[in-house]
């Protein structure tokens, strides 16, 4: 598969702080990249590099074969990163419809498939932002974000403080938009069981760097890995295929 997204030795950070440190990696079309770590090792600051929301010291972000490194967020969204910031950014005062026609952009995600794909947003679709569950919010975060027709789609723990059948239901849907829709995606997880059943390969950083890189299913099968540097007690489930970390 042809690279989409390239980091070439990017160094960022906020202010002074250096967080990222000449980190190089690259996304495939249509691929899905897991993002694991500890807390504090730069994961989110590697994702508000990419949208263009950090200080870049050196090295750079390239979409499709352009630099963005130079480009502001807006500008970045426009050339076709999509982002869905853990703090969802949702526009409180909107509808559930306005909020994803607020951004939209032209292409194959329109209002009828970002229904099709969260059907509770369509019953919600008068309600304002505010009115909305944990969950509702994050589906509406996740379609306002597809609604700009993305070729990258980046998500900072998207199953962070929802109910288990919410984070099954989103994940499946997050599970759709890569394998049936192709859309290539980073997406940011602290607890690596919810995400590497959906993704095809993931990195793990440690203060702002890569420490160990492996194709998912790799990591499901040997979690020797994420025991090492997650700092949990994993282990392999042949017989079920899953990961159980505490």
């Amino acid at each position: 598969m042809p690279e989409l997204l390239e980091l070439r030795s990017l160094r960022a950070g906020y202010g002074e702080a250096l967080v990222i440190r000449d980190l190089s990696l690259s996304l495939a079309e249509g691929e899905a990249l897991a993002v694991l770590g500890r807390n504090g090792v730069g994961k989110t600051t590697l994702l508000d590099s990419i949208i263009g929301v950090t200080r870049r010291f050196s090295g750079s972000v390239h979409l499709a074969g352009r630099d963005l490194s130079g480009l502001p967020p807006e500008k970045r969204a426009a050339a076709g990163i999509g982002w869905v910031p853990q703090e969802r950014n949702i526009f409180r005062s909107l509808t559930v419809e306005e909020n994803l026609l607020a951004t939209a952009r032209p292409g194959a995600w329109t209002l009828v498939r970002v229904y099709e794909m969260f059907p509770r947003l369509k019953e919600r679709r008068s309600n304002m932002g505010n009115q909305l569950s944990g969950g509702e919010q994050q589906m509406l975060a996740v379609g306002r974000a597809l609604m700009l027709n993305p070729r990258v789609l980046l998500l900072d723990e998207p199953t962070e403080g929802l109910a288990p059948i919410i984070v099954d239901h989103l994940l499946a849907s997050i599970r759709r938009i890569i394998r049936e829709e192709g859309m290539a995606t980073i997406i940011v997880e602290q607890h690596a069981k919810k995400i590497l059943g959906v993704t095809d390969r993931a990195i793990i950083l440690d203060r702002g760097a890569i420490v160990h890189e492996a194709p998912s299913r790799s990591l499901i099968e040997d979690p020797s890995q994420l025991d090492l540097h997650l700092g949990v007690i994993a282990k392999s489930s042949r017989s079920q295929g899953n990961i159980h970390v505490r």
